[in-house]
């Protein structure tokens, strides 16, 4: 078995056997995570010192206390065991429905919904995680979330067109009680049903007709295991509880070279910041990564609904907070596009035409949760070039308007119904070796050339190279005007002109947070204020939020680490991107979101001698 395969089912059950047989665990004892322990760069790539091990983080709820352990599978023992000093762990599935139960249970929430006249069986609950706003003199000491209350019209029906306005319980996940409840008065309820399922919309069209992709000689690609082959690349496929999907050793297969362009990339967090001050929605600024566990939200994919042509799926495997393992069936989709044309030439003198057509391949998952549903995607190309891209949609998330309300931090959606402005800001941890771990970073921008005797036409324009040399040096931020990028060379490597090899990191749409630095989510979001940051290579820094930002009151993670400053010119370097989307809604919004789309590139800049899709064959009727 490949050292990064994911555990097992039955890897899960033997390690938390082992787990118990070597400790005796409270009764309570919650399992966070248990999931492979991903063997250190150096050992994989040398080969040594490989075991299979097992990372389990455990919460003692009576205590509230954290704790981390290791276990080697391959010698059957605990191999480390620690408690983590004030850590809080995220929000796990199973708690949510605890919570749900005790919170509906509870006389002073049931009677704040009797004063409304709304009947308790149509309420619908999102839990928001506490996070750090400077005033939780009630929560201080706990471990807990704030309950928000929506009503659908009937059974079934949408509930976040009809948000309980004003209403806020407090909930300790630990005691599993109901410790406070808020009402800041009535607001009524939303006329809009906020209804948007096929049998109640209306005639649906009736002018589509079939729109069929078929390989009739089955896809390209080949999948072992967790290994993925397809035209030139090579790259492993992981999962985990809190990041979803993760790539793992992309190479490309290059004049019979395996040649290393990312040694681990996946997703580290994901801020949602909502701008609106009242006392029910202030608090609803989240990081979804790092204060539930986002893996666990995956969609089981269906073909031809979330991925249409010659398909195939891999399952993931969690655990669930009393140590099982959940499988989680067709979290992964794989599947070949075409992407239009590749290249093409037309040669006016003779007439001659070359084209060829270009395909990708993608490799997705889609995650849910409470309103939003989020895909990640990554592309592979024939030419070299990598992107990635996150589709968002899913259902706004409202604020009610009472009568004569004016629509503020926000815009009117349907009567009655604020759809709050707010953003989704992600961080992609890029672990890059470009021809190897050597790598250093430049940033290029263009500009105008001074006028004079070498630019008297004044028609010059060039582009720049600044080497990033330190961590401070590396944080950047975007800026289309110069039409800046990021270029990560490898000192040690050359191509057949003498330069270089390098990958450029191309950035797309991009925002800056909106809300003040200082704020309670501000300080706790710091690797929102500039949108590249690089690191030298360090296993234990796997998050741009750190390992447990639940109600932590500082910057922990990326903030943090690089105040060291250290070098990072010509080290083995990680890149960290930050890209957000800022969502004004529109009615077009509503009551269910079409897609919107950003994402970023990778793209070979004289990685290659020449363009590496010469060989791609061209069509056979051109």
């Amino acid at each position: 078995m490949h050292p990064l395969t994911p555990l097992s089912p039955d890897e899960i059950r033997a390690a938390v056997a082992l787990l118990r047989a070597g400790r005796r665990l409270p009764d309570r004892t919650r399992f966070v995570e248990v999931a492979l322990q991903e063997p250190s760069k150096r050992a994989l790539l040398s080969g040594e010192g490989l075991e299979r091990e097992a990372r389990i983080v455990l919460l003692d709820p009576a205590a509230d206390s954290l704790y981390e352990a290791s276990v080697s599978l391959a010698r059957q023992a605990v191999t480390d065991w620690r408690l983590v000093d004030g850590a809080k762990p995220p929000i796990m599935p199973d708690e949510y429905r605890e919570m749900l139960a005790v919170l509906k249970d509870d006389a002073g929430y049931r009677a704040a919904l009797a004063r409304r006249g709304i009947d308790l069986e149509l309420v619908s609950v999102d839990a928001i995680p506490a996070g750090y706003w400077g005033n939780e003199e009630d929560g201080l000491g706990r471990r807990f979330v704030r309950a928000l209350s929506f009503v659908r019209p009937e059974p079934g029906g949408s509930a976040y067109a009809r948000q309980v306005d004003g209403l806020i319980a407090f909930v300790d996940l630990n005691r599993m009680e109901v410790f406070r409840v808020d009402d800041h008065g009535v607001v009524s309820l939303p006329p809009d049903r906020g209804e948007y399922r096929a049998a109640h919309v209306g005639p649906l069209r009736t002018d589509l007709r079939p729109l069929e992709l078929t390989q009739p000689d089955g896809p390209s690609f080949e999948i072992d295991g967790h290994q993925v082959r397809w035209q030139r690349w090579s790259f492993r496929v992981g999962f985990t509880l809190r990041e979803g999907l993760v790539l793992h050793l992309v190479r490309y297969h290059d004049g019979g070279r395996e040649r290393p362009i990312l040694h681990r990339a996946s997703y580290t967090e994901l801020a949602v910041p909502y701008g609106h001050p009242g006392p029910t929605h202030y608090h609803q600024s989240v990081l979804d990564l790092g204060e539930q566990q986002f893996g666990a939200l995956a969609n089981t994919l269906e073909l031809g609904c979330d991925c249409l042509g010659e398909i195939r799926y891999l399952d993931a495997v969690v655990n669930d907070s009393r140590g099982e393992p959940r499988v989680l069936r067709n979290a992964i989709c794989i599947h070949e596009e075409d992407h239009g044309i590749l290249w093409k030439h037309v040669d006016s003198h003779t007439g001659q035409t070359e084209v060829r057509r270009g395909r990708r391949l993608v490799v997705s998952w889609i995650a849910t949760t409470g309103n939003y549903e989020y895909g990640f995607y990554w592309y592979l190309y024939q030419d070299g070039s990598i992107e990635s891209e996150v589709k968002l949609t899913g259902i706004l998330q409202t604020a009610a308007l009472g009568p004569g309300d004016e629509v503020e931090f926000g815009e009117l959606v349907a009567p009655g119904v604020n759809g709050m402005i707010h953003q989704h800001l992600f961080n992609v941890r890029l672990d890059i070796d470009v021809d190897g771990t050597a790598n250093s970073v430049y940033e290029v921008s263009s500009a105008p050339a001074e006028p004079g005797p070498g630019n008297p036409w004044r028609n010059a324009f060039h582009a720049t190279e600044t080497l990033l040399d330190t961590e401070l040096a590396a944080q950047r931020l975007v800026d289309p005007l110069s039409a800046r990028s990021w270029k990560i060379v490898n000192p040690e490597a050359s191509n057949h002109l003498g330069r270089p090899v390098a990958y450029r990191l191309v950035p797309g749409d991009n925002v800056l947070p909106l809300y003040d630095r200082e704020s309670g989510f501000g300080q706790r979001t710091g690797f929102t204020q500039s949108h590249l940051w690089v690191t030298p290579y360090e296993p234990a820094e796997r998050y741009a939020t750190g390992e447990y930002p639940v109600q932590q009151r500082g910057d922990g993670g990326l903030p943090e680490w690089t105040r060291a400053d250290r070098p990072v010119a010509n080290r083995d370097v990680v890149l960290w991107y930050t890209f957000g989307h800022h969502h004004l809604p529109r009615p077009e919004d509503w009551p269910v979101m079409p897609v919107a789309s950003l994402g970023f590139a990778l793209r070979p800049v004289g990685f290659f001698d020449r363009n590496p899709a010469l060989d791609v064959p061209p069509p056979d009727h051109c």
